[in-house]
């Protein structure tokens, strides 16, 4: 009644541990970092820290300019320039 399990019930159940192991052990690099993370936070006087961030795009004397939506091709250019689609408009 009690007879050794299939080696098919052996492999899936070995599967089944394996993915709980390796997945206990992501989560706990998980924590690591976020404990990491707060420990530099508060090194640096409570700011966060911040990852690598895309340059912002300044106008000229850092302005703000406005855009203007393109009635032919419907492409936002700046106020009071043309737009190089080629159409009239």
């Amino acid at each position: 009644m009690f007879g050794l399990p299939s080696i098919q019930k052996l492999i899936v159940l070995a599967a089944v541990v394996a993915a709980v192991w390796y997945g206990f052990k992501f989560l706990g690099r998980l924590q690591a970092a976020r404990k990491e993370e707060a420990r530099l936070r508060e090194k640096q006087g409570g700011r966060p820290a911040r990852k690598a961030e895309a340059p912002k795009a300044e106008a000229k004397g850092g302005e703000v300019e406005d855009l203007v939506q393109c009635p032919s091709c419907g492409a936002y250019i700046q106020a009071g320039t043309t737009c190089d689609c080629g159409r009239k408009g």
